[in-house]
């Protein structure tokens, strides 16, 4: 089973990442305070902490998880690297809907990010809500569908 290490945010497009310890998810709005939200498809970003590092890695470079601008970090699970399994986190069920593909954004952020997050659904997975509840930073993390 895996956990869940971190929740991030942001409040506008190009906004800065907020960091915070527990979080409402919706199935009206997605992850609350993320301008995200409402978007049909990917409502919330999920991040594998060991596919965040080997990207690291071969960039040869130690950078905050939230570089990636993901909502969710979680470690220790295997996600499907395909649409349609379910995701339980703490008090709420996800729908992966695809890959979170890479944009010229990680580039800005890094040089060589954007390529280092390609192979590999390294990028992390779209999800929609189909449960609401609530999380919390440490909550466990599982599939349960694929």
């Amino acid at each position: 089973m895996g956990r869940l290490l971190g929740i991030a945010r942001r409040g506008a497009q190009r906004a800065s990442m907020e960091e915070i310890n527990t979080a409402v998810v919706s199935i009206e709005t997605g992850l609350s305070g993320d301008y995200r939200g409402r978007h049909t498809g990917r409502q919330v970003t999920v991040l594998i902490i060991q596919d965040w590092q080997a990207a690291c890695d071969e960039l040869g470079a130690e950078l905050p998880w939230t570089t990636r601008r993901a909502n969710l970090l979680l470690d220790d699970i295997a996600l499907p690297k395909s649409s349609g399994g379910l995701l339980k986190v703490g008090g709420c069920l996800l729908k992966i809907t695809g890959e979170t593909d890479p944009c010229e954004r990680m580039d800005e952020q890094h040089i060589g990010l954007r390529a280092a997050l390609t192979p590999a659904w390294r990028g992390g997975r779209t999800c929609n809500v189909v449960k609401a509840g609530e999380i919390r930073v440490g909550d466990s993390a599982q599939v349960i569908g694929v």
